[in-house]
C-alpha cells in the first residue's frame, strides 16, 4: 500500500475509534444521538459551530474560488466574520427559546413560535431540499481529494461510495457525540495544514506572499479587482448579505446551537469565531498561489487548484497528509449535516403519516434515515456538475427564506401569523427555485438596469418573502377578527 493510501486508512480507522469512545457510557436517545443531551461544553460548541466552516469548501472550494475568480473570493471572509458578530444575539434568542421548549431541531422551533405542525413541515421540507445537496457536496470534495491524493489509485466514484458507507457507520453509531469528539481533532489538522500550505507555497513559488501578488498584477492585473460583469460590485455584496444572514439558517447549525449548556457559550465564542474564520484566507493564498503555476483549469476544475499545486510541491506520503485533512473536513461536517436532517425526518416528517412512534422508535427512524439519505446525497454527488462554491452560494439563497419568519417569531409581539409565515417562506423559495432553474435574474423585467443581473436572488426572494409574508398575516387576521365579531 502507498504512503498517501495508508495515511487515508489511518485516518477512518481514527475516526470509527474516536466514534466508539464518543458513544461511551452514553445511552443513545434521539435527544443524544441529535444534540448530546444540551450538555456540550463552550469548547465542544465552538468547535461545532465555528468548525463547520471548514468542510471540503475550505481545502478545495475557498482555494477554487479563489483561483477562478481572484478578488471576489474575498466574500467569503466578510460574511462568515459578519454571521459571527450577528451571533452574540442571535445563538442565546435562539437557545434559550429551544431550552424552554425542548426542542431537538430547526423545525421544532417554528412549531413552537407559530402554533403550527404545518409550519414546521414546511420549514422541515425546504431544509431537507436545500441541505442534502450541500451534504452531497462534501461527499463530491471527498471523492475529488481521495482520488488526487491517492494519485489517481482509488477513483472519484470508488471513493465517494467508500465515504458514504464510513459516514453512515460513523452517524449510527455515534451521532453528534462522535462529530463534536471528532471535530476537535478535525479543526487542529486543518488548521495546521492550511496555515502550512497558505504560507509555504506563495514562499517557495514566489519568494513571498508580497511577491506572489505582485507576480499575479504584472500577468493579470486584473485578477484581484472586482469586474464591471459577472462576480462584479452587486453580486459581491448581494452575496455577502444573503450568506451573513442565512449562514445560522442551516438545519445542522441549528442543531449545534442545541447542544451547548448555557447561552453564555454563544457570547464567548462570538469574540473568538471571526479570528477562527479568517484562516481561510490561507486556502485562498494557495489559490492564488497556483493562478500562474497551474493555468487553464475551468468551471468545476477549478476546485482541483489546491491538489493540483500540491501534488506538484510535495511527496507523495505529504499529499496523503494532505489527503487525510481533507477526509476529515469531508466527514466530520457531513456528519453533522447527515444527523440534523435524519433528525427532521424522524421527528417532523414522518410523524404526518398516520403512524405515532415512540422516542425509542423516532431514533431508530432518524438512523435509518440516515441511511437512506446518505444514498441520495451519493447520487447528487455522482451527477453534480457545479463547482463547489456555486452549489453553496444556491443552498444559502434557498435555506435563507426561512429567516424572516425566524426573526419575526423572535419579537415580543409578532406581527405574522401561521398563514403568513407559510405564504412568505413558500413564495421565497419559490422564487430562488425560478431564477435558478431559468437562469435568469430580476435584469429579465427590469432590463434597463444592469446592476440588477448580477443581484443575489437571495435578495429578490427575501423581498416578495417578506412582502407577503406581512400581506397576507394582515388579511388574515382581519379576517378572523370579522369572523369573531
Amino acid at each position: 500500500m502507498s504512503a498517501p493510501l495508508a495515511l487515508l486508512a489511518a485516518t477512518l480507522v481514527v475516526v470509527f475509534a474516536l466514534a466508539l469512545r464518543a458513544r461511551r457510557g452514553v445511552g443513545m436517545s434521539l435527544e443524544q444521538w441529535s444534540i448530546g443531551g444540551r450538555g456540550f461544553s463552550a469548547l465542544l460548541v465552538f468547535v461545532l459551530i465555528a468548525g463547520e466552516l471548514y468542510t471540503t469548501f475550505t481545502f478545495l472550494g475557498a482555494s477554487g474560488f479563489a483561483y477562478g475568480f481572484g478578488g471576489a473570493a474575498l466574500y467569503i471572509v466578510v460574511y462568515t466574520t459578519q454571521a459571527f458578530v450577528l451571533s452574540y444575539w442571535l445563538l442565546p434568542a435562539i437557545w434559550r427559546y429551544a431550552k424552554t421548549h425542548r426542542l431537538l431541531t430547526q423545525a421544532d422551533l417554528f412549531a413552537k413560535q407559530y402554533d403550527s405542525p404545518f409550519v414546521g413541515l414546511l420549514v422541515a421540507a425546504i431544509s431537507l431540499v436545500a441541505l442534502l445537496p450541500y451534504l452531497a457536496l462534501q461527499l463530491k470534495g471527498l471523492g475529488i481529494l481521495v482520488e488526487t491524493s491517492s494519485y489517481g489509485v482509488i477513483p472519484t466514484g470508488v471513493a465517494i461510495w467508500i465515504g458514504a458507507a464510513a459516514l453512515a457507520g460513523f452517524v449510527v453509531v455515534s451521532g453528534v457525540h462522535g462529530s463534536a469528539l471528532t471535530a476537535i481533532v478535525k479543526d487542529a489538522v486543518v488548521l495546521s495544514v492550511c496555515v502550512f500550505l497558505g504560507v509555504y507555497l506563495p514562499c517557495h513559488y514566489y519568494g513571498s506572499l508580497t511577491g506572489m501578488f505582485h507576480a499575479i498584477d504584472a500577468q493579470r492585473p486584473d485578477f484581484f479587482t472586482l469586474p464591471a460583469a459577472g462576480k462584479n460590485l452587486t453580486w459581491y455584496l448581494s452575496t455577502i448579505v444573503v450568506c451573513a444572514l442565512g449562514m445560522f439558517m442551516w438545519p445542522h447549525t441549528f442543531s449545534s446551537v442545541y447542544t451547548a449548556k448555557s447561552d453564555d457559550h454563544f457570547r464567548r465564542n462570538a469574540a473568538v469565531m471571526p479570528l477562527y474564520a479568517l484562516v481561510m484566507l490561507f486556502s485562498m493564498f494557495v489559490g492564488f498561489a497556483a493562478v500562474l503555476q497551474i493555468p487553464g483549469l475551468k468551471g468545476p476544475r477549478i476546485d482541483l487548484a489546491l491538489l493540483a499545486l500540491s501534488i506538484r510541491s510535495f511527496d507523495p506520503w505529504f499529499v496523503g497528509v494532505i489527503g487525510a485533512a481533507g477526509l476529515l473536513t469531508a466527514l466530520v461536517p457531513a456528519s453533522i449535516m447527515l444527523v440534523s436532517v435524519a433528525t427532521l425526518f424522524a421527528r417532523n416528517i414522518y410523524p404526518v403519516s398516520m403512524l405515532r412512534p415512540g422516542e425509542r422508535q423516532l431514533a431508530q427512524i432518524a438512523k435509518l434515515a440516515a441511511l437512506v439519505l446518505t444514498l441520495a446525497a451519493v447520487v447528487i454527488a455522482l451527477h453534480g456538475g457545479q463547482s463547489i462554491v456555486a452549489l453553496l452560494i444556491m443552498g444559502y439563497s434557498l435555506v435563507s427564506q426561512v429567516l424572516p419568519s425566524l426573526f419575526a417569531g423572535l419579537l415580543r409581539n409578532n406581527p405574522v401569523n401561521k398563514y403568513g409565515a407559510s405564504a412568505g417562506m413558500i413564495a421565497g423559495v419559490a422564487t430562488v427555485a425560478t431564477l435558478v432553474l431559468t437562469n435568469s435574474s430580476i435584469a429579465t423585467v427590469m432590463p434597463s438596469q444592469a446592476w440588477a443581473a448580477t443581484l443575489n436572488p437571495g435578495i429578490v426572494a427575501w423581498t416578495l418573502n417578506v412582502a407577503t409574508m406581512l400581506v397576507v398575516s394582515g388579511l388574515t387576521k382581519r379576517r378572523v377578527s370579522n369572523a369573531l365579531a
